[in-house]
Formats: C-alpha cells, sequence, structure tokens
C-alpha cells in the first residue's frame, strides 16, 4: 500500500458519459441490486427503496439465502411484490460477476468492506455497473482505488464509497461550500472545519471494522502508516502545507470553546481530501480540512472534551486487547443487530462546516437529518445514492467513472434528491459561532 499518484486521477467533474452504453447496460434486467437486504442495515435500505423508488425501476433483493430473501420481500408490501431476489456470497466471484452483470446499480451493505467488499468492486468495475456501499474503512478505499480506478474509468462504472454518514454529510457540506464560493466569486477555500453533533447508536458494523482495523496495525506497520497519512486516499496528489490530523483537545481560536476529536475525522477527512484530489484540487491550494466535536467552555467543556478523547482510547484499547475484547464484546453490538425503531427515530445528526475563502469571506453550510445517524438516516442517504445513480444514467448525465465519491459522482444531483427527503442541505454567510 506504498502512497503512489493514481494514473489519470483526476476524473471529469460533470461530464457527460461517453461510456453509458457499453456493456450492454441499456438491456440489463435489474435497474438496482441491494446486496445484503437481508442484514439489519440491508433490510432498513430494502424499506426505503419501498416507499421511494420509482414504480418503473426494476429492483432485486440479493445476499446468501433465497428464503430469508422472500421473507424481507414480502415485508416491504405490494410496492416491492414484483421485486426480484438473487442469491449471491461475498466469497463466491462467479456469483458476484453475475450480479454486477445483470444489473445497473449495485448498493452494498455487506462489510466489513476490508473482508468482503473487494471482489464485488472489482466486478462491477469490470462491468461497468454503477455501485455504492457504506464503508468507513481507509484501507479498504485505498486498495479498491488501487485495484479498480482506471478499470472503472475505461468501463464508465462509477463506484461510489461512504454513501452513509460516513462520510456524505462531510463531503456534500464542503461540495456546498465550494459551489457557493464558485458563484460568487470568492476564490478557493482555505482552513474548513466541521462541527459534529449527533445522538444515536453505535453500529455493530463499525465495531466489527473497528476490529478488524485494529487487528491489521498491530500486525502491519505499513497500514498503521497509511492510517495516519492524512492524503492517504488522494493518489499522491499533494494536500496544503501545515494539514494534520486533529488528536487532542483544544481551545478554539475565537470562540474560547473546548472541542475534541471527531471519533470518524480520521476517515472522513480523507474522502473529503480525495473529492478535492478527483477535482484537480478545485477546493483550492490553501484548502485544508478537520472535523471536531464542540464541547462547550470553560472547566465543563474542558472535562466534556477530555472524556471523549478517553472513552475513545478506552474503547480502541479493549477491542485490541483479547481478554479485554471478550468482556466488551458483550455489551457491544454484534454485525447485524441494531436499535429499535422507536431508539432509531429519537436520533438525530448535524454537520456544520465553515470556511474562509481565499478572499476572506466566511460561509457555513449545513448537513442535518432527522433519525439515527448510522442507521435510519444512512440508509435515507445509500438508497438516494442509488436512485441518483440510476437516474442519470438514465438521462445522459452521468460523469466520468472511477472510484469516486459522492460529491464528485452526484453532488449536485443528490444534495437535491436528500433536500426532497427532508434533508437541511444549506450554505451562506457564516453567522457568529455557537
Amino acid at each position: 500500500m506504498a502512497n503512489r499518484n493514481d494514473t489519470g486521477l483526476v476524473v471529469a467533474y460533470r461530464a457527460r458519459s461517453r461510456r453509458a452504453g457499453q456493456h450492454g447496460w441499456m438491456s440489463r434486467e435489474t435497474d438496482l441490486t441491494l446486496f445484503g437486504a437481508t442484514g439489519f442495515v440491508g433490510r432498513l435500505v430494502a424499506d426505503h427503496l419501498a416507499s421511494s423508488a420509482p414504480s418503473d425501476v426494476r429492483v432485486c433483493l440479493a445476499g446468501r439465502s433465497d428464503e430469508r430473501l422472500l421473507r424481507v420481500r414480502d415485508s416491504l408490501g405490494p410496492a416491492a411484490a414484483d421485486w426480484h431476489v438473487a442469491v449471491a456470497d461475498s466469497g463466491d466471484d462467479e456469483s458476484l460477476r453475475r450480479l454486477a452483470a445483470r444489473s445497473r446499480v449495485v448498493l452494498s451493505t455487506v462489510g466489513p468492506y476490508r473482508r468482503h467488499g473487494l471482489p464485488l468492486v472489482l466486478a462491477c468495475a469490470e462491468e461497468g455497473t454503477d455501485y455504492a456501499d457504506l464503508t468507513g474503512e481507509t484501507t479498504f478505499v485505498r486498495e479498491a482505488a488501487d485495484r479498480a480506478h482506471e478499470t472503472a474509468r475505461r468501463t464508465g462504472a462509477r463506484i461510489v464509497v461512504s454513501c452513509g454518514y460516513d462520510s456524505m454529510p462531510s463531503d456534500l457540506a464542503v461540495h456546498l461550500l465550494h459551489r457557493a464560493a464558485e458563484e460568487t466569486g470568492a476564490g478557493g477555500l482555505t482552513d474548513t472545519t466541521t462541527f459534529a453533533r449527533a445522538k444515536g447508536s453505535l453500529s455493530g458494523g463499525t465495531v466489527d471494522s473497528m476490529r478488524l482495523m485494529l487487528a491489521e496495525m498491530r500486525e502491519d506497520p505499513e497500514v498503521q502508516r497509511l492510517l495516519l497519512d492524512p492524503e492517504a486516499l488522494s493518489g499522491g496528489v499533494p494536500g496544503a502545507p501545515g494539514q494534520e490530523d486533529v488528536w487532542k483537545p483544544f481551545v478554539e481560536a475565537g470562540t474560547a470553546r473546548w472541542v475534541a476529536p471527531f471519533v470518524m475525522a480520521s476517515y472522513n477527512t480523507r474522502v473529503v481530501r480525495r473529492s478535492h484530489a478527483l477535482r484537480g484540487r478545485a477546493y483550492g491550494p490553501r484548502f485544508r480540512y478537520r472535523e471536531v466535536v464542540p464541547t462547550g467552555k470553560g472547566v465543563r467543556g474542558a472535562v466534556r472534551a477530555a472524556g471523549m478523547v478517553a472513552g475513545t482510547g478506552a474503547l480502541g484499547l479493549a477491542l485490541a486487547t483479547p481478554g479485554l475484547r471478550r468482556l466488551v464484546d458483550r455489551a457491544l453490538p454484534a454485525p447485524g443487530e441494531g436499535p429499535s425503531q422507536e431508539q432509531r427515530e429519537r436520533g438525530w445528526f448535524e454537520m456544520e462546516t465553515r470556511t474562509t475563502t481565499e478572499d476572506g469571506r466566511e460561509l457555513v453550510a449545513t448537513v442535518a437529518a432527522s433519525g439515527d445517524p448510522g442507521y435510519a438516516a444512512t440508509s435515507v442517504m445509500l438508497g438516494q445514492a442509488g436512485l441518483v445513480l440510476l437516474a442519470t444514467r438514465r438521462d445522459g448525465s452521468a460523469g466520468e467513472g472511477g472510484v469516486l465519491t459522492p460529491a464528485v459522482a452526484i453532488g449536485d444531483e443528490l444534495v437535491e434528491a436528500l433536500r426532497a427527503q427532508g434533508f437541511i442541505l444549506e450554505v451562506g454567510p457564516a453567522p457568529a459561532p455557537r
């Protein structure tokens, strides 16, 4: 995984696709396939598609058990009565190739993606099939980019990673700031910070991915170096001087409030910087990006910030220590488990992203939604990503292929689609920080 420059990393943003007719795309029997439909998040995505997909969209539910797939389909009501089901397994490359070949768009909820995801990415890239997932794993995206980016560029497949709470809100917030700065002639973005607030449940899949990542770090120093590299997913495209991660609490200049590192910042920031790299550093030569959690002012804010860092560190230590891991596993959700509907409905998230442009203007973008961010909101985000990928293929507006981010692949269309689902996506002059 040595750092290198992806050949042809920069893609033609918003360019009309010249490859949409390749690989028999128009004659495929399925418009949108959901792989992992019987898992907890997969069922939530299926439910969203049943309520939101246009009636002419041909949906297929895919997974390892025909019987379980049929039960999921039957639970979705009349809208899903004619949906197909298909048996496929992440360990059976041929079944994944068939799945990709028959589909226009594939959505995958099968993780950890580092362990299970690459064969489907490679199949979709080869077949010219658009793809979206929920990964939050740097090592997976790096390997997918190294092995599939050029193939996907050749076939026109848009391999869109991280279409859930990791990392769509972050990516779209910076996309909105970039658009606003472009439209007002404010120049490029400079120092940009996302302040993350949320109420939700820890995902069993996220815990499993954390276990795998910690194990890889222990066993392979190269993985540790990759995870600590702020430009790990930028394909060798350099970032602005002074770009660093936030690892400890500090008092924010100008507001006197304490902030702590956001638990997903070490991944989200890499995705945002990949968007910047794919666009030819369009966010500006001085663009630097970080994510934090505001904890308040004074002693109380300091204590909260320190507690967040200590809690995250303790969880990581417990998951990395065999004896402690067994005890912690009993208290944490297992893969495929999740909160009740009532708990999911009580959740919410808000990402407030502030920047200063090159001409000195201060802008703020807000991306927010009700519903547990890792479950309710994520299922809408992935479902809408799939529907937008399909719609842009149908109307001929799809851009170039590659291993892409949500903002680069379908940013403008996705903003409008999520607004129609009740999400808040706003951008404008920045008021005084809270």
